[in-house]
């Protein structure tokens, strides 16, 4: 049990989680958010300057959730085991900007080789939280702004077609008003 316990203990600080994301809303940015994991040995001893392999799992629904992105990638550790790379940046059969995340939660599950291989025994899990910067993209396209001063009018346009003439009617319009008695002409021969 004292075993199972340390193995437990040492999974969970042989990947410590700090996510920067780089996701943008819909603009020009690359579809990508950045990864960093500090990398420690069964032993927790920290695991610097080491080409480790790496698989990357985006998970739907749950920690044990269903697998919508794998990427594997080779990267190295710096002098104080810290790892950092791209998710969206590996090698893999899946589309990273197909990804829906509005749709349920999401997990991200790491799992290392520390021979550099793809015999992964190192597994972390965490749930993807929202970040100050994807807080601000969910609304930046929903905002307007003050409505300016209106801008000065416009000249007039030239005049349109004359419309198509309307149909005669059949039945006569009402008789007009008797018009005024003209003055009396020259007496004749």
């Amino acid at each position: 049990m004292k075993k199972f316990t340390n193995k437990f203990r040492h999974i969970g600080l042989i990947v410590i989680l700090a996510f920067l994301f780089t996701n943008s809303s819909f603009g020009q940015a690359p579809e990508k958010m950045s990864y960093q994991a500090v990398v420690r040995n069964i032993d927790g001893d920290l695991v610097p300057n080491q080409l480790v392999g790496v698989r990357i799992s985006i998970l739907k629904g749950g920690l044990n959730g269903t697998e919508v992105y794998v990427e594997t990638q080779s990267r190295a550790t710096n002098k104080n085991g810290l790892l950092v790379l791209e998710v969206g940046d590996g090698a893999s059969s899946d589309d990273f900007s197909s990804i829906d995340w509005g749709d349920d939660t999401y997990f991200i599950r790491s799992e290392i080789d520390l021979n550099g291989g793809s015999s992964y025994s190192i597994v972390g899990r965490s749930q993807l939280l929202s970040v100050p910067y994807a807080l601000y993209a969910k609304n930046s396209g929903n905002s307007t702004g003050l409505e300016g001063p209106p801008g000065p009018e416009g000249p007039q346009g030239p005049a349109g077609l004359d419309g198509a003439d309307g149909a005669d009617s059949t039945v006569p319009g009402p008789q007009g008003p008797i018009g005024l008695t003209g003055p009396q002409g020259p007496q004749g021969p």
